[in-house]
């Protein structure tokens, strides 16, 4: 808004560079001048601010389409004020001197003009077609017809306005029926979503199945692998006690050898005892045999006093000597012949 200072008599204004300020006198335009300052006087001048900056008009529409289904329009318009002098002269936008402040309410005003223009436009549009084309379309196909409508419109074009855009934000049915109409949507997508679900499980139950497999081929071959490692142990267990086996054949043949060897060995060395034990007794024999009856029978009773303990009586006789002599003569001779 413009800043006033009051004066005794006179006022001076000071407007924004986007106002276009109107000064008339006996109701005569003397001034007209964007921006910029000036003194007046209160008691004989009358001031009209039109701002020409960019002005937003949101609008929120509620229409029926042709089959009888709600719906709701939202969007945004942009205008501006081409003309301020035919826009003030059409609408008021004198101010009070004192305060700067618009007498009237001139831009709700002109943006009303604006939204009911819109609105008129668009519910024509959407009068004319199903739900289903207005859901689809709308976004795309109302907005370049609100601006043509607009900016052919007569009312607004006598007022000066420009529209600079036109833009539709959303276009949506009653709650309930947009519930209805996702329902399906909501449902294909559930579907879809089932889908991977099942898919993924699927996936990973066939993992599992192929993880369970390796497993099971990962037992079956360290079973075989165990099978041939206990054939082996038992071969190798079989060779060890046919080796010890064949070790204690050979040791006991070895032992049996050993023995034969030296049972002969000791046999060959009786042998030999008793060979010249009984050539020392033939020589002895022999000795004997040379020797005179007398020797014999002192050597048979030197023999036999040797190994008496004790002698009672002794008789030395020729008959008991005689038969003495031959029984020793005999026995010596058999002694003789079996060790031949």
């Amino acid at each position: 808004m413009s800043d006033i200072r009051r004066f005794p008599g006179i006022s001076h204004l000071r407007a924004e560079p986007t106002a276009h300020v109107l000064r008339y006198r006996k109701g005569q335009l003397i001034s007209s001048v964007r921006g910029g300052s000036f003194w007046f006087r209160p008691l004989t001048s009358a001031v009209a601010e039109v701002p020409i900056d960019d002005r937003e008009q949101s609008f929120l529409f509620n229409g029926r389409t042709s089959d009888f289904q709600d719906v709701a329009v939202q969007g945004a318009i942009t205008y501006r004020v081409l003309d301020p002098e035919l826009t003030a002269r059409r609408v008021d936008f004198g101010i009070d001197h004192r305060t700067g402040t618009y007498l009237e309410e001139p831009l709700e005003r002109i943006s009303q003009m604006v939204a009911q223009t819109a609105q008129q436009l668009a519910l024509d549009w959407v009068a004319h077609r199903n739900l289903d084309e207005v859901l689809r379309e709308a976004v795309q196909d109302l907005r370049p017809i609100i601006a043509e409508g607009l900016a052919n419109d007569l009312a607004l074009a006598d007022v000066g306005l420009d529209i600079a855009t036109v833009r539709v934000t959303r276009v949506a049915p009653t709650p309930e029926l947009e519930k209805a109409l996702q329902a399906p949507t909501r449902e294909r997508l559930q579907q879809t979503a089932d889908e991977a679900t099942f898919q993924r499980r699927a996936l990973a139950v066939e993992k599992e199945r192929a993880i369970a497999e390796n497993e099971l081929a990962n037992q079956i071959e360290l079973a075989r692998r165990e099978q041939q490692l206990i054939a082996e142990r038992g071969a190798n267990e079989r060779r060890r006690v046919e080796d010890e086996a064949e070790a204690q054949k050979i040791e006991a043949i070895g032992r049996a050898e050993r023995a034969k060897m030296g049972s002969e060995t000791k046999a060959e060395g009786i042998r030999q005892i008793e060979a010249a034990q009984n050539q020392a007794e033939l020589e002895r024999i022999g000795i004997y045999r040379d020797l005179p009856i007398q020797v014999l029978l002192g050597l048979a009773a030197r023999e036999l006093a040797g190994k008496l303990e004790r002698i009672d009586h002794l008789n030395l006789s020729p008959d008991g000597m005689t038969g003495l002599l031959q029984t020793l003569m005999t026995a010596g001779t058999r002694k003789l012949e079996n060790a031949e």
